[in-house]
């Protein structure tokens, strides 16, 4: 499988829902539909929040890593405006 390379990454390490999932919406909602994010989180709730809502507005989750004891990374591409 090719790996998927992200146009935009952001580090919201540190932040809390509701605010993992705004900086995250604001940030897709400059991309271009078929551009890539990339989210590095350490908020255990926002790592399920975050692909629901995504999937809830119409977006793709391309996949959810946890990739050590306290932070994941989740992929998205933009599906539409």
């Amino acid at each position: 499988m090719d790996e998927i390379i992200p146009d935009k990454r952001i580090d919201i390490r540190g932040l809390k829902c509701p605010y993992t999932f705004v900086r995250s919406k604001l940030t897709l909602e400059s991309m271009n539909v078929g551009e890539v994010l990339e989210i590095l989180l350490n908020y255990p709730d926002a790592a399920v929040s975050i692909p629901k809502s995504m999937q809830d507005h119409g977006q793709r989750v391309l996949s959810v890593d946890k990739i050590n004891d306290t932070e994941w990374v989740i992929v998205i591409r933009k599906e539409r405006d």
